[in-house]
């Protein structure tokens, strides 16, 4: 549907095209706004000028998370620290004592904190993104925004508890004196959380698609995660492990997230180039393939949510 703004506002004119409404786009900016109705695209592709022209409401959906995640409990953020703290302490007790897993040169408090801090936000930021959608029903079914924008903003949001639980992986590296290689070892960091980051949305864009339709994602999420970490080396330290075994756990881009993390952290070994790059190219694809999905399911969430 186009809009003709040239001439008086009393008499604008309204033509309307014989393909169906879709979300509105911007063709530019004029003194009268002109917008053009036009069938969304399903390709993978991610409009990033639009997303920026609603990041006002990606950040009302991020507050609005954080303010509801720990509200009328009774110890609020600091569940942050007590769920990786509790969490790390059950697998040094237990697997650290009776397995003997491997963990190379490093402590192996810290080699098991330092592995679990990605993987809590990977499984929080898998968790609420995938449920997502279905939990944004009145909003999906009555305004238009970018939908991309409900996962998008569930991904980040565990980052605020990966905030606080890098503070008491701080303490534990002054605590055993471990602490980043000289050089620019420690700038690859971010890099490496960015695998992670790209990873679970694209596994969010996926799932929050599916369980729109399908609502069995929420229970089959739980047994995933439970598996996962031991999949990517959280409890033990991947370069220590056959070379076979090495390969195979590639695949998973954790894998390679957990391994350059503690190298880029804690001076760990250095994670092997070609196996590194295995995951990171599944990374990228797992978020395109995503993506796609999510384009081409989004017509429909309203239908069928």
């Amino acid at each position: 549907m186009v809009v003709d703004t040239k001439r008086s506002p009393e008499r604008a004119t309204v033509s309307i095209a014989d393909e169906p409404a879709a979300p509105p786009h911007e063709v530019g900016e004029t003194s009268e706004r002109v917008t053009v109705i036009r069938p969304a695209s399903r390709w993978p592709r991610l409009d990033v000028g639009e997303l920026w022209h609603y990041r006002e409401l990606l950040r009302t959906f991020v507050w609005r998370d954080i303010k509801v995640r720990y509200k009328q409990t009774s110890i609020g953020v600091a569940w942050a620290l007590f769920v990786p703290i509790f969490t790390a302490a059950v697998y040094i007790f237990f697997l650290g004592k009776f397995a003997k897993l491997p963990r190379g040169s490093l402590p192996y408090t810290v080699l098991v904190f330092a592995g679990l801090l990605p993987m809590q936000f990977f499984s929080s930021a898998l968790t609420l993104s995938s449920t997502s959608i279905v939990g944004a029903v009145n909003l999906v079914t009555r305004v238009y925004f970018p939908r991309v924008l409900i996962p998008l903003g569930a991904v980040i949001v565990p980052a605020v508890d990966f905030v606080f639980g890098f503070t008491v992986m701080l303490a534990l590296m002054g605590w055993y004196g471990t602490w980043p290689p000289g050089g620019l070892v420690a700038l690859l960091a971010p890099a490496f959380l960015a695998l992670a980051f790209v990873t679970v949305l694209g596994l969010g864009l996926f799932l929050s698609a599916v369980n729109v339709r399908y609502r069995d994602v929420p229970y089959a999420i739980p047994v995933f995660l439970q598996v996962l970490p031991f999949l990517s080396g959280v409890v033990y330290d991947v370069n220590h492990i056959p070379t076979k075994w090495q390969w195979i756990l590639s695949v998973n881009p954790m894998t390679a997230v957990i391994a350059g993390w503690r190298w880029t952290m804690l001076g760990a070994g250095a994670p092997n180039v070609a196996r590194t790059g295995i995951g990171v190219v599944v990374g990228i694809a797992l978020f395109v393939i995503g993506l796609a999905f999510f384009r081409r399911s989004e017509p429909r969430f309203a239908d069928t949510i």
